[in-house]
């Protein structure tokens, strides 16, 4: 098993910030319009966060967010990529099913209006057209000059508890090919079993939920 997981990282190929390799197969999905403005209060290992989502300046990334916390996808996700004064990255569930699922449903790109200063969530993309997933990262360096020109869109900021996001580890590195830290193939392939054995000191979600 050790083996078939090193074979994996070695062929994965994914730039940052980027959710998958190649094009993510197209299925959409009508969602609900989230409300202008709300809140998502994330439970993790290292203590809570809250996430402000302001719709304006993401329509569809701020409805697609807003569904898949209703859902619970997020709860029990890995922080699988923390690097300082970068990024934190999540959502790849730890049950390979139904990341399967949910990773084929992207959705269309949004103008960006807002810079990817600090403490700005975001949702990772592939490079290609309308290639949001569920992938999301919140800046933890000011990525302005590096990411705005990408395309990444803003849909929310951390109004409480940046010191947390601040706090969750990152002593593994970025994945590769990059670095030796976790591989998203790998994690999408078998999910948290994958993360606990190699990866034992990562921080997870323990649940995410809308609040007032």
């Amino acid at each position: 098993m050790t083996r078939r997981w090193a074979v994996m990282a070695a062929v994965v190929a994914c730039c940052a910030l980027m959710v998958s390799c190649g094009k993510p197969a197209q299925k959409s999905v009508k969602m609900e319009q989230a409300p202008a403005e709300y809140k998502v209060k994330v439970q993790t290992t290292k203590g809570d966060f809250v996430i402000l989502v302001h719709r304006a300046w993401s329509p569809l990334g701020a409805d697609h967010f807003a569904e898949l916390v209703k859902m619970g996808y997020y709860d029990n996700n890995a922080f699988f990529r923390a690097l300082k004064g970068f990024v934190v990255q999540w959502g790849i569930n730890g049950d390979p099913a139904v990341n399967k699922s949910w990773s084929q449903i992207t959705i269309k790109d949004d103008p960006p209006k807002v810079s990817n200063k600090t403490g700005s969530v975001v949702f990772a993309q592939t490079g290609e057209p309308n290639s949001r997933t569920t992938q999301v990262f919140v800046n933890t360096g000011n990525n302005s000059a590096s990411l705005d020109a990408q395309g990444f869109t803003p849909f929310g900021e951390v109004v409480q508890g940046m010191d947390v996001v601040m706090d969750l580890y990152t002593g593994y590195g970025d994945g590769p090919p990059q670095g030796q830290g976790p591989s998203q193939a790998a994690i999408a392939d078998i999910g948290t079993p994958y993360l606990e054995e190699h990866f034992p000191k990562l921080d997870y979600i323990k649940k995410a939920t809308i609040i007032p």
